[in-house]
C-alpha cells in the first residue's frame, strides 16, 4: 500500500513521524505503528504484518490482528494511504 502523494514520512528514534503537506496535519507512530507502516509499504499484506508482529511479540498474540487491522483502518480513514 502507496502513502498518498501529499504523505511525507521521516523516522525518528521512537517511530516515525507522518505529514500531510496539503493540509498540514501530522501523525506520530510509535515503534510498532512505524514497522507495519513500513511493512505495508514494502508491499506486505496486512496479513504478513500480523504474522510477523506475533512472531516477534508472542505475548501479545492474540490482540496483534485486531490491533493491526484497527490501525490500518484508521491510516485508511485519515487518508495516509492507498487501499
Amino acid at each position: 500500500m502507496p502513502l498518498r502523494p501529499h504523505m511525507t514520512l521521516t523516522e525518528t528514534e521512537q517511530g516515525m513521524v507522518l505529514l500531510d503537506e496539503a493540509s498540514g496535519r501530522y501523525w506520530t507512530l510509535n515503534a510498532t505503528g512505524a514497522a507495519v507502516l513500513r511493512m505495508l509499504l514494502d508491499g506486505d499484506s496486512v496479513e504478513d504484518a500480523v504474522g510477523t508482529l506475533r512472531r516477534r511479540h508472542p505475548d501479545s498474540a492474540e490482540r496483534v490482528t485486531a490491533d493491526v487491522e484497527a490501525f490500518v483502518r484508521s491510516l485508511r480513514d485519515a487518508e495516509v494511504i492507498v487501499p
